[in-house]
């Protein structure tokens, strides 16, 4: 039937970042699908809400934390089953300085959050994905990893969402003989935390649409579909890819 292969009854998924924005999002596509959801965020109060609204399970952590991190994995196996889908969506910007100017400590946090906790919680995920026979890996990096951004200084941020497409091809090509798949999702821009004051000010909202070819603003849940199709069946022989969902922005 069509739509079959977009299912995911039975299948344990796992969303960073989904106390907001495009990882909640994400959380529930994946539910309304039929997989059963751990979601993960800092915020848990945010998080409690969400798993109700899905039936899915709250995971508390702080992935700047290594110890957090190392321990969600295992808490969603205990809990729902060794999980087949891994979504990492958690990602921030510490830092709005040029880059000659970033800190230290800034840019050690958005490499830890950014590329590391995504690598680490792959590796936590990579024996269940093996012993199930299948996986599905999804990382949400953005544009800024793919071209330079004209007006808003964040190297390390670009720097981090770069890494993602060069963990991806390497992820993708270990692991393929285990029929676990890594691709990225790269999102152009939309309202969120991070853009929050972009969208704010008519000055960012017309520098966005003389520079996006697409005359529509974004949501999460534009992206939410490329994401979707990455983890299921319909995308069974996709693996390595970094696709861009950004209105056409490099496109131009």
């Amino acid at each position: 039937m069509p739509g079959e292969g977009f299912r995911l009854d039975g299948r344990v998924a796992v969303v960073t970042g989904a106390s907001s924005g495009l990882g909640a999002a994400v959380a529930r596509s994946l539910a309304a699908a039929g997989a059963r959801v751990a979601i993960v965020a800092r915020r848990e109060d945010r998080l409690a809400a969400l798993a109700k609204e899905i039936d899915g399970l709250a995971v508390g952590a702080d992935l700047l934390d290594a110890a957090q991190v190392d321990a969600v994995v295992p808490r969603v196996a205990a809990q729902l089953g060794g999980p087949e889908i891994l979504v990492n969506a958690a990602g921030n910007i510490f830092s709005r300085d040029r880059a000659e100017d970033e800190s230290a400590q800034n840019i050690l946090s958005t490499l830890v959050l950014n590329l590391v906790a995504p690598f680490r919680l792959s590796q936590a995920a990579f024996g269940h994905m093996k012993a199930a026979g299948r996986g599905a890996i999804v990382h949400v990096s953005s544009v800024s990893g793919l071209v330079g951004i004209p007006s808003i200084p964040q190297a390390s941020y670009a720097a981090s969402k770069a890494g993602l497409s060069g963990l991806t091809v390497e992820l993708a090509v270990q692991w393929a003989r285990h029929r676990i798949r890594v691709n990225t999702v790269a999102p152009g821009f939309f309202r969120s935390e991070i853009t929050d004051d972009l969208y704010d000010t008519e000055r960012g909202q017309n520098w966005l649409r003389r520079n996006t070819p697409l005359p529509d603003d974004a949501s999460p849940e534009d992206i939410v579909g490329a994401v979707l199709w990455l983890v299921s069946d319909a995308a069974r022989y996709v693996t390595g890819q970094t696709i861009a969902v950004d209105g056409g922005w490099t496109a131009r």
